[in-house]
C-alpha cells in the first residue's frame, strides 16, 4: 500500500509543474494586475481538490505509520541511481513543498492561493534551470527559458498583489 501512495504522490508532484506551461493558456494572456484575483478564483476549485487529496493521503500515511518524520511531502525515493537531472528536479520539488503547504493555510482563499503559487512558480523556475543545465533537446530548452521568464514575471506580480492585500 505504501508503494501505491508513493506512486500517487510522485505522479501528483510531476503533474503540478505542468501547470507552469499555463502561460499559453487564455487566462494568462491578461497581464493586468486586476486580472490576477479572477485568475486566483478560477484556480481555487482545483487547489481545493488537490488539498483534499493531500489531506486524505496524509491521513492514510498516518494510519500506516507515515512515510518519514511526520512530513507528508518527504519524497520516499532514494537518490541512488538517479540522474543528476532527476536529482535537480527532485530538489526543486522538495524545496517548494513546505512553503506551499504553509501558504495554503491562510484563511483568505485568494491570499492562500497567491502565497502558494509563488513557491510553486519558483519550483518551476528551478526545474527549468535544471532542464537548461542537463537537457539536450532545443525545444525543451526553449520551453524552459519561456517558463523562467513567465514565472519570474508572475512571481513579481503576485508579490505586488500581496503587498496590496495584507492579511
Amino acid at each position: 500500500m505504501k508503494a501505491h501512495l508513493r506512486l500517487i504522490m510522485f505522479a501528483a508532484l510531476l503533474a503540478l509543474p505542468g501547470t507552469t506551461w499555463a502561460q499559453t493558456d487564455q487566462h494568462h494572456e491578461e497581464s493586468s494586475p486586476t486580472a490576477l484575483p479572477q485568475q486566483c478564483a478560477d484556480m481555487m476549485p482545483m487547489m481545493q481538490q488537490m488539498m483534499q487529496m493531500m489531506q486524505m493521503m496524509q491521513m492514510m500515511q498516518m494510519m500506516q505509520g507515515g512515510m518519514g518524520q511526520g512530513n507528508m511531502m518527504q519524497m520516499p525515493m532514494s537518490p541512488q541511481g538517479m540522474s543528476e537531472a532527476g536529482k535537480s528536479y527532485m530538489q526543486a520539488m522538495k524545496k517548494m513543498d513546505a512553503p506551499m503547504m504553509q501558504a495554503v493555510q491562510a484563511s483568505d482563499p485568494d491570499i492562500a492561493f497567491v502565497r502558494a503559487m509563488i513557491p510553486h512558480h519558483q519550483g518551476a523556475i528551478d526545474m527549468a534551470r535544471a532542464a537548461l543545465q542537463h537537457g539536450k533537446d532545443e525545444r525543451v530548452k526553449t520551453w524552459a527559458q519561456e517558463i523562467i521568464k513567465a514565472q519570474e514575471a508572475e512571481i513579481a506580480e503576485m508579490q505586488e498583489w500581496l503587498k496590496q492585500h495584507p492579511q
